[in-house]
């Protein structure tokens, strides 16, 4: 088998279209990142504007566009921005006719927005009880989802790793990568990831939890991915998701993907998605793909 996973074949028009310049828009629910993902791209050489009026937006990407060495625009749009809301089929049409869009849409899980919130003691910009506040927000905001090029589920990210993610996501030119891979290890105990690519379950697997000396261990530890690894159906499994990567990754990037997510899922998230994410995660570190790794359900 071809070892080089996620070999690269020759440049298409989606990877070119993909690295040229474009708006974009960051959007979603209060609470869900917005800020952090309009600073990620401004490290990765974006000029971001955050909620700016509506009438303003076509003449400020005319005067941007036409300064030297500027090719991307951010603009940060929320549920403040009633006009752009009210009226968005148009405003998205006006902005579409002379440029490269896209919406990148974040959300979270109800629960986990109102735990933010009350940790931060912040108002909820819609005002009244929080969770009131959210459902409607949800509601107003439907259009805009509904319009989104990604959406990213944030609910188990922290701030630091929604900026690895975004900046793996919208890196500059210069440090501009094939493809942007997120891969998650969870516990299907706690639910499955949101809006996720590519999903395996590897409940198959023998367990380490019901062996003593690994139970208070995690995959990410040498003895726990020894004994996983160990045994033959596990080195199998690995060499056919290989296969499958190898064959997928490549069609992604060709068709100007850009984003790709990957979650592992065993019982708890304990041990066996770890290990095995830590083990694709090896394969990809060399490659010209951006690399995000998440084990959810490791405290």
């Amino acid at each position: 088998m071809n070892k080089n996973i996620f070999h690269k074949k020759g440049k298409s028009d989606g990877e070119k279209k993909r690295i040229s310049s474009r708006v974009l828009i960051i959007t979603g629910l209060s609470g869900s990142g917005k800020t952090v993902a309009l600073r990620s791209v401004e490290d990765a050489d974006f000029f971001s504007v955050d909620n700016l009026p509506v009438s303003l937006i076509n003449s400020l990407i005319t005067k941007i566009s036409g300064q030297a060495g500027t090719k991307n625009i951010a603009i940060g749009v929320d549920i403040r921005e009633k006009e752009f809301l009210s009226d968005i089929d148009r405003v998205l049409k006006a902005i579409r006719s002379k440029n490269q869009v896209e919406i990148l849409f974040l959300e979270a899980d109800t629960d986990i927005l109102i735990r933010r919130f009350k940790e931060t003691r912040r108002p909820h910009p819609l005002g009244g009880e929080i969770e009131d506040a959210i459902v409607s927000e949800q509601k107003i905001l439907a259009p805009l989802k509904r319009n989104a090029d990604r959406i990213i589920d944030t609910s188990s990210l922290s701030p630091h790793q929604l900026r690895k993610l975004i900046s793996s996501m919208f890196a500059s030119t210069k440090e501009q990568k094939d493809l942007a891979v997120s891969l998650i290890s969870f516990g299907f105990k706690y639910g499955i990831p949101q809006n996720i690519d590519l999903l395996f379950d590897v409940r198959f697997l023998p367990n380490p939890y019901f062996i003593p000396s690994l139970k208070d261990l995690n995959g990410t530890n040498k003895q726990v991915a020894n004994f996983i690894f160990q045994y033959a159906e596990t080195k199998e499994f690995i060499e056919k998701i290989k296969d499958l990567l190898n064959f997928l990754v490549p069609l992604y990037i060709r068709e100007g993907k850009s984003y790709l997510s990957i979650a592992f899922g065993c019982t708890g998230g304990m041990h066996r998605s770890p290990a095995l994410v830590e083990e694709i995660a090896g394969l990809i570190k060399k490659k010209n793909i951006g690399l995000n790794i998440i084990h959810r359900d490791i405290s």
